[in-house]
């Protein structure tokens, strides 16, 4: 008796696979939508003397979130007070050195503060 040969093609793991592709869609896609920082890219400008003692501020985040302005604990709740009144003395812009152990959140607070304190450079350095 000869054996009977199958012509169809099976699409169920075709289906299964775009089922899967659509779930994972469906989850990222409300992720893609949150906001993070805003950051401004550099401009092209024309080559400008540099100042050879530029007066920045240091701000130290310390590795239990702590922030330090002129070797002097700064609580959380006065960073914005303070850098308000420190960016008076130091208009070429502000240095954030961070601990390796210190958390995002807090820099990003710290970056939130200097922005409403009027701070238009901020760099960002590991101790």
């Amino acid at each position: 008796m000869a054996r009977k040969t199958f012509h169809d093609i099976n699409i169920t793991p075709l289906t299964d696979i775009f089922l899967v592709l659509l779930i994972i869609m469906m989850v990222v896609a409300p992720l893609l939508d949150q906001q993070g920082i805003s950051l401004s890219v550099p401009e092209n400008v024309e080559e400008q003397k540099i100042d050879k003692n530029p007066q920045i501020l240091t701000v130290y985040v310390t590795k239990t979130n702590q922030y330090y302005i002129n070797n002097e604990e700064i609580a959380a709740d006065n960073l914005g007070t303070v850098l308000s009144q420190e960016m008076k003395n130091y208009p070429d812009g502000m240095l954030i050195k961070t601990d390796s152990d210190s958390t995002h959140g807090a820099v990003v607070k710290l970056m939130d503060n200097a922005r409403s304190a009027g701070v238009k450079a901020i760099s960002i350095d590991r101790m």
